[in-house]
């Protein structure tokens, strides 16, 4: 992951409508959800949620997909893993301090 990439996907995180989106995608898990799900979970407006979606979707934090008339919305979870990675790759002053799998996400449902 770039600095850049890094950037992006934590600015699209630093707004709490987004974040709360994110978050019940997480929840979600290899289901994902629809727009009218998080929309009615959420308490804001479709066209809210639309704008945030989108924000979340380019910096590759969420993926979208169609099934039939619906969109549904999953967590990314190589892209999390990836930023998780990148905030911790020099821990320890440098030193590598843990292993692999413990800067990444082992869902055993994903």
């Amino acid at each position: 992951m770039t600095d850049n990439e890094a950037v992006q996907a934590l600015a699209a995180l630093a707004q709490e409508s987004r974040l709360r989106a994110f978050r019940l995608l997480v929840v979600a898990g290899p289901q994902g959800a629809t727009p009218s799900q998080m929309a009615e979970a959420l308490g804001i407006s479709p066209t809210s949620l639309s704008f945030h979606l989108k924000e979340l979707t380019h910096a590759g934090l969420i993926t979208q997909e169609r099934d039939g008339r619906n969109l549904i919305y999953r967590t990314h979870i190589d892209a999390m893993n990836k930023l998780l990675g990148f905030l911790t790759a020099n821990c320890c002053q440098g030193e590598p301090c843990l292993d692999n799998t413990a800067t990444s996400v082992q869902c055993t449902t994903c």
